[in-house]
């Protein structure tokens, strides 16, 4: 009898002791009401100790019953922390030297006079497969900057609602652009691929590359091995990587999880970043950073001179007739080359 009453005893202890919590919590808990109006963080932190367990919800779905998912804060400073700072950073960085090129040594121009013998460089469907992609690149990059940036230097200049709207904006032409940057993309890749396989004197070219700005003159096919490297590192693999993360973060409705989307949305934005690094560079070189440059993709033609100077191995070839290019074959003075006086 004495142990089932000293058993008895401390049973009765505990539960008074639970009791008592208890209504110290309560307690706790109305005053909290009344010094705190609407402060459940005591209730939304026992959730959260939960884990990924699920808890009840009316709402059904996958992960609909998992209410506070830690992992979303992790991402946040993720992307607010290092990919913001140190991204913002190297965009700033890459847009200095650019202008420090540009303003210390000006365009790279041709060493002899235009010939007024023009070649046609690219065709029409070339020229629409790469302003198609690079006007919607251009469109998201933009868009992009807004919105991963705006908040920290848009936002103190012009005020909330304007960078309301400003980003409303972004975000809506963001998602309708991406599907076409998509299709054009992967058309893109397909028309120019062939022209940037892999050529002997790349190297040589990639090892003097630098040396151009100071007017060296470097031999290179159809399109030289800088051209070469953006398209596979920057065309091929970081924009098929934004392909591919912007489908899963444009359409949750795929059934994917959120940490699935914030694994994406980090990818998106470090490959949205190099991309708009390397393709800042791509722009200067073939608008105002060489003379002659944009008249190419513009028109379609160049100057004999000019594809003698940048792109010698290509003119040589077109010169021979051994590679049937867009312009044909461009011996001096032949009468199907178009003259301009």
């Amino acid at each position: 009898m004495s142990k089932l009453f000293r058993l008895c005893l401390a049973l009765a202890v505990l539960a008074s002791a639970g009791l008592a919590q208890a209504q110290t919590e309560a307690q706790q808990q109305q005053q909290r009401r009344l010094d705190q109006p609407g402060n459940n963080a005591p209730v939304w932190r026992d959730v959260r100790k939960e884990g990924s367990q699920e808890n009840y919800t009316s709402v059904k779905g996958r992960e609909a019953n998992v209410l506070v998912q830690s992992a979303g804060n992790t991402w946040r400073q993720i992307r607010n922390g290092p990919v913001t700072f140190y991204g913002g950073w190297l965009i700033v960085v890459v847009c200095l030297i650019i202008a420090a090129i540009y303003f210390a040594m000006g365009p790279v121009k041709l060493h002899d006079r235009p010939s007024g013998r023009m070649i046609e460089r690219f065709t029409l469907a070339e020229r629409w497969a790469h302003w198609v992609m690079g006007i919607s690149f251009v469109v998201l990059g933009i868009t992009g900057l807004i919105i991963l940036f705006g908040k920290f230097v848009l936002l103190p200049v012009i005020g909330y609602t304007l960078f309301a709207w400003l980003t409303a904006l972004a975000k809506n032409l963001h998602n309708f652009v991406a599907p076409l940057f998509i299709v054009s993309l992967l058309v893109f890749i397909v028309i120019y691929a062939r022209d940037n396989l892999p050529e002997k004197g790349d190297g040589n070219w990639l090892a003097n590359g630098w040396k151009m700005f100071g007017g060296a003159h470097l031999p290179a096919g159809r399109f030289n091995a800088g051209e070469k490297v953006w398209f596979w590192v920057g065309v091929v693999v970081l924009c098929l990587i934004l392909a591919v993360t912007g489908l899963i973060l444009l359409f949750p409705n795929f059934d994917q999880v959120r940490s699935t989307m914030q694994q994406a949305s980090i990818i998106h934005a470090i490959a949205s970043i190099f991309v708009i690094a390397l393709g800042a560079g791509h722009i200067y070189m073939g608008t105002i950073g060489v003379e002659g440059a944009y008249r190419n993709m513009a028109d379609g033609v160049t100057d004999e001179t000019w594809a003698k100077e940048h792109h010698e191995l290509w003119y040589n070839e077109l010169k021979r007739g051994a590679k049937p290019a867009p312009g044909g074959a461009v011996p001096a003075g032949a009468p199907h080359m178009k003259e301009r006086r």
